[in-house]
């Protein structure tokens, strides 16, 4: 089973957090939260979900993971500013590995400068963010470029699942 990096920080969206988490986790896998600081439990920003970050990004390497999960709400936006944090988005899509991302989760990558050339989905407020990071902007409910799964908001959450189990399981 895949052992899966979620990194978050306050604001995320709550359901594009628990969803994919709670079904990783009924399948087997193993999700450990990366956050800022190891211990703090950080809140979503919509149903206030608390969730424990378990493992501070700059005491993490990718190379302990498989995959990498972003949510999207605000969390994205205030983890761009951290440089540990970009760093560590970066090495997944540097080493190939799968990397979730949904709603806002691609401002977190655009930071990384890691979409040149890649074809995504993301929240409508990004789309000109994405085109001018080099991206490819598609409007559909998921969409898989390699190893990069996303999908726009939280109504695409069933589609969103499946394509990362299925990029798990390749």
């Amino acid at each position: 089973m895949s052992r899966i990096a979620a990194i978050l920080t306050d604001w995320f969206e709550d359901s594009e957090h628990t969803q994919p988490v709670e079904a990783f986790e009924k399948a087997g896998h193993t999700v450990v939260t990366v956050g800022l600081e190891a211990g703090k439990t950080v809140t979503g920003k919509k149903s206030g979900t608390e969730v424990k970050i378990h493992q501070a990004v700059a005491d993490t390497s990718a190379e302990g993971f498989d995959a990498l999960l972003i949510p999207g709400g605000f969390s994205p936006d205030k983890l761009r500013v951290d440089e540990k944090a970009v760093a560590f988005v970066r090495a997944f899509m540097d080493s190939n590995k799968p990397v979730f991302v949904i709603c806002h989760a691609p401002q977190l990558l655009i930071t990384a400068d890691v979409l040149r050339g890649r074809t995504l989905t993301g929240y409508t407020s990004i789309i000109q963010d994405i085109k001018n990071a080099g991206a490819n902007f598609v409007d559909r409910e998921v969409v898989v470029d390699g190893n990069l799964v996303s999908s726009r908001n939280p109504g695409d959450l069933p589609a969103f699942i499946n394509a990362c189990f299925k990029l798990l399981e390749s």
